[in-house]
């Protein structure tokens, strides 16, 4: 494979940003080499500078489930952006991407359109603070939910802690109102609660964790954590910026049929285009401003060529059978993987699956994630990248299906596989 043309982009970049990149993970330290600099995409196929090509399965990290450049998505954003990018006033697109939203998803009554999925859970942490009048917030060891200061923290050593930050620059007293607890653990939750009693604000989580590992949660579990939140007056969010409208129109709360409190959304409802979202009951949400005293703005909110993008995307999501023919694409790749290898599981939901090296039949904690077993993983990724399949560059990174991907690509990426994993096994 060539990457002469990537090898000095990348040289010409670490002289302009930190690592050479503008997000950590796509600096590839996790699996070796130097990034590929991306030149084009076109449905489940994408080349980088040197033109290489290859199948993709990162999807820019979920939201592409039409696949890259779907002509609909590329019209609308056309047709927008001819009569301006941004007002910074209201647009009859956002009521129309609202109302597309509104009126198939039953758990969520009104919504703010916001930038990004980090900036959605923010407002999202404020609001439920806002609307309890209290400050403390429970998150859960595997969850990844954006880079604002109070989630980017790690458990300590107990059974319930204070976390501990996981990034310089993030002041001890923001910490100090987060309790980290382990997942699928009720004797934690309930020992929070207990000891923190009528000053938890929320629990967040990712009802499918899909950022370290693909945690998949018993419903009992999320059923539960809905019912101790019910109990103490304590708001449950679910963070669905990659689940929500990738499982299904409704996300996890359709899928597990469980009512949180607020939800947080992105990726997928902007086309491919910046776009975050958070959603509640209308009481809830009365709580933000310019109606209530939770205060959140944003410059390029409900932008209008994002919206336009979102529309045409989810418009293509609400056809019959959609979410049911992606989960049969996703089966089909995963029972073509015809190598009969210990220690190596391929864990899925909808069209959302995860590589592992573990000899577990399921993984619900970060605890029980191998760190060894990345060293796999790295071989493996490099392995695919010849063999012209492209994964995200991390180990604890989920796949995607799309609607672009053919059943020669399913079939072909199958047998990469097992060409890359006999290297693997070596």
């Amino acid at each position: 494979m060539k990457r002469e043309k990537s090898e000095a982009l990348f040289a010409k970049a670490q002289t302009y940003f930190p690592g050479g990149v503008n997000s950590p993970v796509r600096a590839f330290r996790s699996v070796g080499g130097t990034p590929l600099f991306i030149a084009k995409g076109k449905g489940a196929h994408i080349w980088d500078a040197d033109g290489n090509e290859f199948i993709d399965y990162c999807a820019s990290w979920g939201p592409l489930i039409l696949g890259h450049a779907n002509q609909k998505v590329i019209d609308a954003i056309k047709q927008t952006v001819e009569n301006g990018s941004s007002f910074g006033a209201p647009t009859a697109l956002e009521n129309e991407l609202a109302e597309l939203i509104l009126s198939n998803n039953k758990y969520v009554e009104k919504i703010r359109f916001v930038s990004s999925g980090t900036e959605a859970v923010m407002s999202a942490i404020r609001l439920a603070r806002g609307f309890t009048k209290r400050n403390k917030i429970v998150k859960f060891e595997g969850c990844y939910h954006g880079h604002s200061d109070s989630l980017l923290v790690k458990a300590g050593s107990g059974l319930v802690t204070f976390g501990n930050t996981s990034s310089a620059g993030v002041p001890e007293s923001v910490v100090n109102d987060t309790i980290v607890v382990s997942l699928n653990n009720e004797e934690a939750v309930k020992q929070a609660f207990i000891e923190f009693k009528n000053q938890i604000a929320c629990i967040i989580i990712e009802p499918i964790p899909a950022n370290n590992g693909l945690l998949l949660q018993r419903k009992e579990y999320l059923k539960f954590l809905r019912d101790i939140c019910t109990e103490n007056k304590t708001l449950l969010i679910f963070d669905e910026v990659v689940s929500g409208f990738r499982v299904g129109f409704t996300g996890a709360a359709g899928y597990y049929d469980i009512q949180p409190d607020i939800i947080t959304y992105g990726k997928i409802i902007g086309g491919g285009l910046p776009v975050g979202m958070y959603g509640a009951s209308a009481e809830i949400m009365s709580n933000i401003s310019p109606e209530g005293n939770v205060y959140q703005a944003g410059t390029l909110s409900g932008n209008p060529v994002a919206m336009a993008a979102g529309i045409a995307q989810l418009t293509e999501c609400l056809k019959p059978n959609f979410y049911i023919d992606l989960e049969k694409k996703t089966q089909f790749l995963i029972s073509n993987f015809k190598f009969q290898i210990l220690n190596f599981k391929v864990f899925s939901i909808g069209s959302i699956f995860w590589i592992a090296f573990t000899d577990k039949k399921n993984i619900r904690s970060a605890e029980e994630i191998n760190p060894d077993s990345m060293k796999h993983f790295r071989i493996l990724h490099k392995e695919l990248l010849e063999r012209g399949i492209y994964l995200g560059p991390s180990g604890y990174e989920v796949g995607f299906v799309s609607e672009a991907h053919t059943e020669a690509d399913l079939i072909k990426t199958a047998k990469m596989f097992g060409e890359a994993m006999e290297e693997v096994m070596k």
